[in-house]
């Protein structure tokens, strides 16, 4: 069953202003939302669990889409509630290189303020892309883990800024 909704989340909806958030980076670098409005198009891409079966396949099919990404000016981060450490680590086995951020303390704030925490407690499966000006112009929420999105939908909204 495809429980999907493409338009919003709980808090968020096409349209609003992106919230700003400032979150550490799996090598413990500070990575703020807002340093890159005006520069880049952003794509939040929300996961459950570092090393996930389907979050260890959806990461590297956005790693291998790398130049896709740059052709759009977009950057794309993961968000989880896993630490740093266990970003570090799931980072360097699964060979990423675009930021892996730990929503980890205070335990899922930002996860929260997107209004994308499952019902189980973790981060639900989400996208969402944000323009230069900082408004989101696309979101998917997959409220079942186990559902992987489709990267042709995640780039038909990075189309959409063009």
């Amino acid at each position: 069953m495809d429980s999907r909704n493409r338009t919003a989340s709980k808090t968020l909806k096409v349209g609003d202003v992106a919230p700003d958030f400032t979150l550490k980076t799996a090598d413990k670098k500070e990575w703020r939302l807002s340093n890159l409005r005006g520069k880049k198009n952003v794509v939040l891409a929300f996961v459950p669990y570092a090393f996930s079966g389907v979050c260890s396949a959806q990461l590297p099919s956005y790693e291998a889409d790398q130049e896709r990404f740059k052709d759009f000016d977009a950057e794309v981060v993961s968000i989880s509630q896993d630490s740093t450490h266990a970003l570090n680590a799931w980072a360097q086995a699964i060979h990423t290189t675009f930021p892996l951020l730990s929503d980890y303390y205070p335990q899922g704030q930002v996860v929260d303020l997107y209004g994308v925490r499952h019902l189980a407690g973790m981060a639900e499966r989400a996208l969402f892309v944000i323009d230069k000006e900082g408004i989101i112009r696309f979101i998917e929420v997959m409220h079942s883990p186990g559902e992987m999105p489709d990267n042709e939908d995640l780039f038909d909204g990075l189309r959409q800024l063009a």
